[in-house]
């Protein structure tokens, strides 16, 4: 049986999700719970928009995370974590891959165009462009990647702020500095857990070439810090209220003793605990500034 009548007679409801699977739906549903806050956080408020601008987000972001596994599907297939992926395991074809990727990609794009504003949209076609373009064929070449794949990755409050308002202010710059510095220990946890599996696929990554985690873990305690310095500005800047500038401390020092902690052991619980500790502050501090915004 070739393998072009396999994937035919496949029922839908695997070839969907293997679909879900390429877009990383899990991680789609994390930039729209940012994209959401984003929105919320500014004026004017309808739920019709705010509809419309996680939509569009979501097909933008589901074809981005596709074209991406489309231009790694062979560096996917040396990891043991990626190999499975529907690419590398030849459940979907690159071409019918990369057809599904731009197309809701474009479609994602348009539809933020016309149904919220341009500027949603274009802020959605830079995060694509930055993420597949730059980013995408960085991570082979550079260590310097993970900086670089950190500013499309803190695009989606803006995209957020911009559907609300049609333009970009302060609180929303603040957010993508939240977000640009957070994932930094986030993905410095995730490079130490696959470093071997980031090893064998070529990728340059500061783990990779960190045989005893010194400098992984420094860097994770640094960006922890600057984290946690920067998330203090929008009570300094009168943007946040008292209880935001305690939650925000609290949640920020905390995440700063993990990645102390995993700077101290580089072992791999340690940093799978800073990777669940850094999602769980995400959501807290996106939490605080939302509570701080109706309060």
């Amino acid at each position: 049986m070739s393998a072009a009548i396999a994937l035919e007679r496949r029922p839908a409801s695997s070839v969907v999700r293997d679909y879900l699977e390429l877009s990383k739906a899990r991680i789609v549903f994390m930039i729209l719970i940012t994209t959401g806050a984003g929105y919320l956080l500014a004026e004017p408020f309808s739920w019709a928009i705010l509809a419309h601008v996680l939509i569009g987000t979501a097909l933008v972001a589901g074809g981005t995370n596709a074209l991406n596994q489309c231009w790694e599907h062979g560096l996917d297939a040396r990891m043991a974590r990626t190999k499975r992926r529907p690419l590398p395991a030849g459940r979907i074809t690159l071409r019918a891959a990369i057809a599904y990727s731009v197309s809701i990609s474009v479609v994602g794009i348009a539809y933020l165009a016309v149904a919220v504003n341009p500027l949603s949209a274009l802020i959605a076609f830079i995060t694509l462009v930055s993420y597949v373009f730059i980013y995408t064929p960085m991570k082979t070449r550079s260590t310097f990647c993970t900086l670089v794949g950190a500013l499309p990755g803190a695009m989606p409050p803006l995209i957020g702020w911009a559907g609300a308002t049609g333009a970009l202010a302060t609180p929303a710059w603040l957010m993508f500095g939240i977000m640009f510095l957070w994932q930094l220990p986030h993905f410095l946890a995730i490079s130490w857990i696959y470093r071997d599996d980031y090893a064998r696929a070529g990728f340059e990554m500061t783990s990779v070439h960190d045989g005893d985690g010194k400098a992984t873990g420094r860097h994770a305690v640094g960006y922890s810090i600057a984290l946690l310095t920067f998330s203090m500005l929008p009570a300094l800047l009168g943007l946040g209220t008292v209880a935001y500038f305690a939650g925000a401390l609290l949640a920020g020092g905390a995440l700063l003793w993990i990645a102390g902690v995993f700077a101290a052991t580089r072992t791999i619980a340690s940093a799978r605990k800073l990777f669940m500790v850094s999602n769980i502050y995400l959501l807290v501090i996106m939490a605080l500034m939302l509570v701080g915004r109706v309060s």
